[in-house]
């Protein structure tokens, strides 16, 4: 069976954000063109990130797909590493806040920030 490969940023069981990656059956369609069940979704935004864009840590407040469309982004978790992803690329943000947890900058969370020359676009598929 053909599946498409999510890459999910999660807050793990310690509250930490994780990586992980899980399969998206694509049990629908033709054998030409296969495609995964309808997915329900809460609307989308664009957004552009200026040269020297650079956030703190934060959690992500509604679960989302992050598609890049220019540019590159770097991710950065709280144990120092990284992933950059670039245009044609994708993650699921979904590293929320612990239910009860009061944010902490050094346990919580993610940071962004754009690489290279121009401009970060980036389109916001709320989950």
């Amino acid at each position: 069976m053909t599946s498409f490969t999510q890459v999910i940023l999660f807050t793990d069981t310690d509250g930490r954000a994780r990586w992980r990656e899980q399969a998206i059956a694509l049990t629908e369609g033709k054998p030409q063109a296969r495609l995964s069940p309808l997915m329900a979704s809460g609307g989308c935004q664009l957004r552009e990130s200026p040269v020297g864009f650079r956030s703190e840590f934060h959690c992500t407040d509604n679960p989302q797909w992050v598609f890049i469309l220019q540019g590159r982004m770097e991710i950065g978790l709280q144990d120092g590493s990284s992933r950059t992803f670039g245009p044609g690329q994708h993650f699921y943000s979904a590293d929320r806040l612990p239910d009860g947890a009061t944010f902490d900058p050094q346990v919580h969370g993610h940071w962004s920030r754009r690489l290279g020359d121009e401009p970060l676009v980036t389109l916001f598929v709320r989950g």
